[in-house]
């Protein structure tokens, strides 16, 4: 039988006063230490992780998978739980994290996310469960990703990743005009990555077709309208946001031409 390990449970945050105490403290049973890396926060952020036992290290942001990468190295045990400062482990995914540690077996496990969307548990369109590698050995891999999408990746070679029972809560958008918000933001560093990665071909079937399917796909083909208007709100402004993406794609390769005049 393998010996237990530690865990190290490994945040990142920027103004997250709302979310993080939630997240330590459903963290705080499974931890044998609480790690908060933290991009110079402005609000009570570091106050309350401090007042609850985690220990804070403040770094400046310079994208997703750098500052993941930093946190992960910061934590004092080679096994690390990497969560997001709105994510919740349920009484059941922290039994079997603790099993996990009791009799660890391969490079890592997968974690399902149940989403809480305007006050609604999405099961449907896709977004449930919405499993990502997140308990992991940190000598066997590291985040990878450009700009967006950050995912935590096994060394070749390793097992693959093993399914832990369970969900986290995550708490993503309180209103329509959050997630609005935030898909202005995120569908401009995806225009961007595309870009950096020499994807810069936009045509009718990017700025029509592939919006429609995205949202033929998540409310009628994964059942998004099993949620009712959350369903709906969810489907269509995910298909606007493939329509910004690549109308941000369009304009971000224009601008990059040299002058004709």
């Amino acid at each position: 039988m393998p010996a237990a390990v530690s865990l190290s449970v490994v945040i990142i945050t920027f103004n997250e006063e709302a979310n993080i105490a939630r997240c330590l403290e459903a963290a705080r049973p499974v931890a044998a230490e609480l790690l908060v890396v933290d991009s110079f926060s402005t609000d009570r952020t570091v106050e309350i992780c401090r007042a609850l036992g985690a220990r804070v290290v403040q770094h400046a942001f310079a994208g997703y998978v750098e500052q993941k990468n930093y946190a992960t190295a910061q934590a004092r045990h080679e096994h690390v739980l990497q969560l997001d400062a709105d994510e919740v482990l349920t009484p059941e995914l922290q039994t079997s994290i603790r099993a996990a540690l009791a009799n660890w077996q391969g490079g890592g496990y997968t974690l399902a996310r149940l989403t809480n969307y305007c006050g609604h548990w999405v099961r449907h369109g896709g977004w449930y469960p919405d499993r990502k590698l997140r308990l992991y050995d940190r000598r066997l891999g590291s985040w990878q990703g450009l700009l967006l999408h950050e995912h935590y990746e096994l060394a070749a070679g390793q097992a693959a990743p093993q399914p832990l029972t369970g969900d986290a809560l995550h708490y993503s958008y309180t209103s329509v005009e959050q997630h609005v918000q935030q898909l202005n933001r995120f569908t401009s560093i995806a225009a961007q990555e595309r870009y950096l990665q020499g994807k810069q071909q936009v045509s009718a079937f990017h700025l029509v077709l592939k919006p429609l399917w995205k949202f033929g796909h998540g409310y009628v083909l994964r059942g998004g309208f099993l949620d009712g208007f959350a369903g709906l709100s969810i489907a269509a402004i995910s298909a606007w946001g493939v329509f910004l993406k690549f109308a941000k794609l369009r304009y971000l390769g224009e601008s990059q031409k040299p002058d004709q005049k």
